[in-house]
């Protein structure tokens, strides 16, 4: 019953914002594929970017990925076309910086992965390309994808009793 709840909403939170467009100035990198933006009328919104998964921050090119993403946008005035939210309440969105889509700036870097379900054909194609020419993680022989290192990571938790 939860897990349907919780496709229902992201249905619904998908459907409510998707395409909408804002534009803001990024006050925050979180990391490779999330930051904060704060609009004109000074709502503040965590985005995640659609489509890609950078490495996580401890994770080799994990900190490359956020520094390149900070020094691409923070302080600097985005356009974001939202898709939707994440399970997290994050929004979800495609963002651009003077007409550059950070998601594919970021796969062409070889900063980046497509995401592991559902990936689009197109940011898809940029991450083979990184990859053929062996450009930034895939300088490694079998790099480990955030989604595997978040799940690595979570079974070494001690869970509670």
């Amino acid at each position: 019953m939860k897990k349907l709840i919780i496709i229902v909403f992201s249905v619904c939170s998908s459907l409510l914002f998707a395409n909408d467009i804002l534009n803001g100035k990024v006050t925050t990198v979180i990391d490779g594929n999330t930051l904060e933006v704060v609009t004109a009328d000074a709502e503040t919104y965590r985005i995640v970017l659609h489509g890609i998964d950078c490495p996580e921050l401890g994770q080799e090119y994990g900190e490359a990925a956020k520094l390149h993403l900070e020094k691409m946008i923070l302080s600097k005035e985005i356009m974001v076309e939202m898709m939707g939210k994440d399970r997290w309440g994050n929004y979800v969105a495609i963002v651009f910086v003077n007409d550059v889509d950070l998601r594919v700036d970021l796969l062409t870097r070889g900063l980046a992965w497509t995401v592991e379900k559902g990936a689009i054909a197109a940011l898809k194609d940029i991450e083979n390309r990184a990859r053929t020419r062996n450009i930034g993680l895939w300088e490694q022989n079998d790099p480990t994808p955030p989604w595997v290192y978040r799940r690595q990571q979570s079974m070494m938790v001690v869970k509670g009793s």
